[in-house]
């Protein structure tokens, strides 16, 4: 499946922002959809899932509380909004899919985005 993510931008502490992710190519809702994120000089860390129908959701400690995951299969388009936004969300935003289930390791999806920034100003 094709990924474009977008959505990105500067924002400042305690502001929010919504990426959105549209995908192509193949059945949308045969897969689960992560966000990861990327900070320089950092490795690439899960930040939410959402499986193939929506109905289980996961998130890192990190975000939790803050940051809510959505699909909507009809548009094939999975959403990250992202509430509170601190300096240390910072970082590349990727997209990404598997098949069905969510997980949160990098190596388990086979697709990926082109990633948008999110920069949080202090």
């Amino acid at each position: 499946v094709q990924l474009q993510a977008s959505g990105g931008g500067l924002v400042q502490a305690g502001g929010s922002l919504r990426l959105s992710c549209a995908a192509s190519g193949r059945t949308f809702s045969n897969y689960a959809m992560g966000w990861f994120r990327q900070a320089a000089g950092k490795e690439r860390e899960f930040v939410a899932g959402i499986n193939w129908n929506g109905d289980t959701r996961d998130y890192a400690d990190s975000v939790k509380g803050r940051f809510t995951i959505s699909r909507d299969n009809a548009k094939n388009m999975v959403y990250l909004q992202m509430n509170s936004l601190q300096p240390e969300d910072t970082a590349v935003y990727y997209c990404a899919a598997r098949k069905f289930v969510i997980r949160r390791l990098v190596s388990m999806y086979d697709d990926w985005g082109q990633g948008t920034q999110v920069t949080v100003s202090s």
